[in-house]
C-alpha cells in the first residue's frame, strides 16, 4: 500500500497522483501543506528534511521525495513499456522529454507565471514581469508544439512518463488569465489528456484556495 503525503491542489502532488491512478495502485493520501500545515513537524522532517511535498512510502520502504523521482520509481516498479520502457535506449527517449518538461516548462511556468498571476494579489502584480515570463515559456511551448505536430504524445506514439511531467501543468496553463498563442497541436494534446479519467480526477482540480486576495 502506498502512503502519500501532500494536498490535492499541489501540482507536484498531482503529477504523482495521476501516475498512481494510471497504474491502478492502491493508496492512502494525507493532506499536508498550505492551509493544512504539518510540513515542519519532527515526524514529517524525519521523512523529508526539505519540508516539502509530496512524500511517498511504499509499504515499509524508505520515504521518497521529489515528485519526478517518485513518478520514475512508481513507473519503474509498477509500470512497463511503453509508459516506462525497460530498454535503456527506449527509456532515455522518454526520460529526456520528462526531464525537459520538469526543468524547462515547470520551472518557467509555476513560479514566474502561476505564482504571479494566481498567488499574488492583483494590486501587487507586475504585469511586465508576467508578460516577459510568458514570452520565455513560449520558447519551450513552441518546441512542444512542433513535437506534437509529428507525434500524438510528447515522446512519441504512446502515453508515457513524459506526458505526466508535461501534461499535469497544462490544466493550469490553459485555465489562468494570460495571453496564449494559438498552438493547435498543443491544444488538441491537452484536450486528449482531459478525456483521461485519471487526469480529470487528479489534475483538473480547482485551485481557488491558492488565489491571493487584496
Amino acid at each position: 500500500m502506498l502512503r502519500i503525503w501532500g494536498r490535492r491542489t499541489s501540482s507536484n502532488v498531482q503529477s504523482v497522483m495521476w501516475t498512481v491512478a494510471e497504474l491502478g495502485l492502491a493508496y492512502e493520501r494525507y493532506d499536508l501543506g498550505h492551509r493544512f500545515g504539518g510540513l515542519n513537524t519532527p515526524e514529517f522532517l524525519a521523512m523529508n528534511p526539505n519540508g516539502t511535498i509530496p512524500v511517498v512510502r511504499d509499504d515499509d520502504g524508505e520515504p521518497i521525495w521529489e515528485s519526478a523521482a517518485i513518478v520514475r520509481y512508481l513507473a519503474g516498479r509498477y509500470g512497463g513499456a511503453p509508459f516506462w520502457p525497460a530498454d535503456p535506449a527506449a527509456r532515455a527517449q522518454v526520460d529526456k522529454w520528462a526531464e525537459w518538461s520538469k526543468v524547462n516548462v515547470a520551472v518557467n511556468f509555476s513560479g514566474p507565471i502561476f505564482w504571479r498571476v494566481v498567488r499574488t494579489p492583483a494590486s501587487r502584480r507586475n504585469q511586465e514581469a508576467i508578460e516577459q515570463a510568458v514570452a520565455t515559456l513560449d520558447l519551450y511551448l513552441d518546441i512542444a508544439e512542433n513535437q506534437l505536430a509529428r507525434h500524438p504524445y510528447l515522446s512519441g506514439d504512446a502515453f508515457t512518463v513524459a506526458d505526466v511531467q508535461f501534461g499535469h501543468l497544462l490544466y493550469r496553463y490553459f485555465d489562468i488569465d494570460i495571453e496564449r498563442r494559438a498552438r493547435p497541436n498543443l491544444l488538441a494534446y491537452y484536450e486528449g489528456l482531459a478525456l483521461r479519467p485519471a487526469y480529470r480526477e487528479h489534475v483538473m482540480i480547482p485551485y481557488d484556495e491558492l488565489r491571493a486576495v487584496d
